[in-house]
């Protein structure tokens, strides 16, 4: 676990909207993965688009990490369980 410290309140700020920008990104391209058929890359580009709203979530509550499994692991401790 890795409290968010050493990012400046707008670097943080920044970050955050990057990530949100990244899901966004992710879900448009899994609309064009969908048209084309290509259905097991579109399950990634998701599961990636998920990633990255979390990820900003995160940061968004001070929570920082680049694991899959710690993001995870924090979401369902602090959203999932209560």
């Amino acid at each position: 676990m890795h409290l968010l410290m050493e990012f400046t309140q707008d670097s943080q700020e920044e970050l955050i909207k990057y990530r949100i920008e990244q899901a966004k990104e992710a879900i448009l391209e899994v609309e064009i993965l969908i048209e084309k058929n290509l259905l097991k890359i579109a399950i990634n580009r998701i599961y990636y688009g998920m990633f990255y709203i979390l990820l900003a979530l995160a940061l968004k509550n001070r929570f920082k990490t680049s694991k899959h499994n710690q993001l995870i692991g924090w979401f369902n401790k602090e959203f999932v369980k209560p």
